[in-house]
């Protein structure tokens, strides 16, 4: 049994909220020099999702820090010269190129899998990896085909030879087209300076338990263990020498580790008024954020309507370093509609009606309805607030 080092350092909740407010990008001037391209470097990784409400979260993450940057903008950030590339860490995840090494442990771990839920048929694999060296990059159906029936999961022995060819790393998805993957050769697409698995596991995930608690400012061991969806085991071998500091947070019940460099400097600064991706690395481990925020949060979209709470997509409102209430948005034409709004009481008014705002300018939307709120007398307070803001 691992015996922990005592914590030498104790950080109140409130101060454990403000730093990884700050860890997060989310207090203090966003650094608008360095763009979306420093967003994704600082958090280590973007989540991918294919639901496309005001847009899809991996624009969202950016806006939510720097404000209403063009879309545009951002995919090309993430996908020119070669700054970024998408594989499995918390999730489907855009990550920074710099950490392809990282994921070494990754890589062989899927080389050396013995079961898959796809067979790969003779000579597919080979035939793609010819076809990309040949004609450059290239989606699935561009490669000969994405599906062999009607029915989502079944895919055909090209795409099945292409995933496998990503999830070994020979193969990189170097963009998202009408958020189809686009696929090239890791040896064309990774700068040769970063193209190797020469790190072992245990390196591997050193690192990736540095980066993480980087990310977070300060967790717990599942905290940092789900930033890249590690083991709790693989944390407990690597975390004594990743460079992070035991720690005791008031009220967490349980041990944590910190960023040195969070504990050198109060978290001091701006606060962002904003509406958040349910899949934003902020809130994505939900019991991290009632153990931050005291605050639940659950994504409805797969849940069926009639049992929905909140809506389709409630988007959380981040408001003074707090989460104030949440909002299930959509749109018609030029309307941003808010379906649904859950208020933190009265003092929440004005900071749902900036977030609804500023939300709609970004997404060239002139007008906010909203249908709405579950205590019904915040209903006009909001409105009359919103009139106020988009004139």
């Amino acid at each position: 049994m691992t015996t922990l080092p005592r914590p030498t350092t104790t950080l109140t909740a409130d101060e454990a909220r403000r730093i990884a407010l700050r860890a997060q990008g989310l207090l203090g001037a966003p650094d608008r020099r360095a763009g979306v391209r420093g967003v994704l470097r600082h958090l280590g990784a973007v989540q991918l999702d294919t639901i496309s409400v005001l847009a899809r979260s991996h624009e969202l993450v950016p806006y939510a820090r720097l404000g209403a940057v063009a879309r545009k903008t951002v995919d090309a950030a993430y996908w020119t010269q070669a700054h970024a590339f998408e594989y499995w860490s918390h999730a489907a995840c855009i990550l920074p190129i710099e950490e392809w090494p990282h994921f070494a442990f990754r890589r062989r771990a899927y080389r050396n899998r013995p079961h898959w839920s796809h067979e790969l048929p003779d000579g597919a694999y080979d035939q793609v990896v010819k076809q990309l060296r040949a004609e450059g990059p290239l989606t699935a159906t561009e490669l000969g085909g994405a599906k062999k029936t009607s029915d989502w999961w079944d895919w055909s022995g090209t795409k099945v030879a292409v995933e496998r060819a990503l999830m070994y790393g020979e193969v990189v998805c170097v963009e998202r087209r009408g958020w189809k993957r686009v696929y090239d050769l890791a040896e064309r697409a990774v700068p040769d300076a970063l193209l190797h698995d020469e790190l072992d596991d245990a390196e591997c995930l050193r690192r990736l338990v540095r980066l993480a608690g980087e990310s977070l400012g300060v967790g717990t061991r599942a905290d940092i263990a789900d930033y890249h969806r590690l083991r709790g085991e693989q944390v407990d071998a690597v975390i004594a020498d990743s460079g992070l500091v035991p720690v005791e947070v008031e009220g967490w019940g349980k041990p944590a580790w910190a960023d040195p460099a969070a504990l050198a400097t109060p978290p001091r600064g701006r606060h962002r008024t904003t509406l958040l991706s349910p899949f934003d690395s902020l809130i994505w481990e939900r019991a991290r954020t009632e153990r931050i925020f005291g605050f639940t949060h659950r994504l409805e979209a797969y849940v069926p309507k009639p049992k929905r709470v909140h809506g389709y997509f409630a988007m959380p409102v981040l408001a003074g370093g707090r989460l104030v209430g949440r909002v299930d948005p959509a749109r018609e034409g030029r309307t941003l509609v808010a379906k649904q709004a859950t208020l933190d009481g009265p003092k929440a008014v004005p900071a749902v009606a900036q977030a609804l705002a500023e939300a709609a300018t970004w997404v060239n939307c002139t007008n906010v309805r909203v249908e709405r709120v579950d205590a019904p007398e915040l209903r006009e307070p909001l409105t009359r607030e919103l009139a106020g803001l988009l004139g």
